[in-house]
């Protein structure tokens, strides 16, 4: 396979939305050329800030402007097609698309029919009320109160946190409400209809900073999280992305894009 410099650091990079960011060091290693290869890439767009459309409606997002220096890294073109939660990891498994990515937690049972790739994100769970909730503080005083609720995506990770973690383990709990997208459950918390969200830190806290006051984290984490791009089993792409999300970890890149959106940017703008 031939060899590709990671020289795109030693310039000034300009990412995602027009933010841009210092001078970072090249890196001494080499990087593999894939050549210019077409790579399909499932997303969902539901997730912010990891991938989400914005208020003009650009898809935009930490891992869009993660793949774009991968792809500048590794010499790829990217293509992205929109797909369910439900429905990607199976697609992605039948080689339907050659990636999948909405932070994706990476999971022993998930292993068995995707490939992962190294871990770009760690993150930890956290509960999302509303601003002024004060009947519960944390995790073991929402479950004594059997008039709670809790806002879950099935399949996701914060639905078997909440099933598990928080509740009695049984799948079919009523006090687990079901919705088709994060974004919905969110709502529904606003709203009133349900108490509680889980969520993983990457995302929490931009919701808390874009909410004006109106939700807030309560308790102690539920546990921590690696996130991971999924391939089909066998993919031959996992190793050069692996290359690239290392050197982009070593250079600061990765550091950097954490900055740019869980600090600086604000959601709806």
């Amino acid at each position: 396979m031939p060899l590709r410099s990671a020289a795109p650091l030693s310039r000034r990079l300009v990412l995602g939305a027009g933010l841009a960011l210092a001078a970072l060091p090249a890196l001494a290693q080499d990087l593999p050329d894939l050549g210019g290869r077409t790579v399909v890439v499932a997303v969902e767009n539901a997730y912010p800030p990891l991938q989400f459309l914005d208020a003009s409606g650009q898809a935009v997002g930490w891992e869009y402007d993660a793949m774009a220096e991968i792809a500048e890294r590794i010499n790829i073109e990217v293509e992205y097609q929109t797909i369910s939660w439900d429905a990607m990891i199976a697609a992605v498994s039948e080689g339907q698309f050659d990636m999948g990515m909405t932070g994706i937690t990476i999971r022993e049972d998930r292993a068995e029919v995707v490939d992962f790739s190294a871990p770009y994100m760690t993150s930890q769970m956290l509960m999302l009320v509303r601003g002024d909730e004060d009947r519960f503080t944390d995790a073991e005083s929402f479950a004594a109160n059997p008039d709670l609720l809790a806002a879950a995506q099935p399949g996701t990770t914060p639905f078997y946190v909440t099933i598990y973690d928080i509740l009695d383990g049984d799948e079919a709990n009523p006090r687990v409400v079901r919705f088709e997208t994060f974004g919905a459950g969110l709502e529904a918390l606003r709203t009133g209809d349900v108490d509680l969200a889980l969520s993983d830190s990457a995302a929490a806290q931009a919701y808390v900073a874009a909410s004006g006051g109106g939700l807030k984290i309560i308790g102690e984490p539920l546990g921590t999280e690696e996130f991971g791009f999924i391939f089909p089993k066998g993919s031959d792409l996992v190793e050069p992305i692996n290359a690239a999300i290392e050197s982009m970890r070593a250079d600061g890149t990765l550091e950097a894009l954490d900055q740019k959106w869980f600090v600086d940017y604000a959601l709806g703008q």
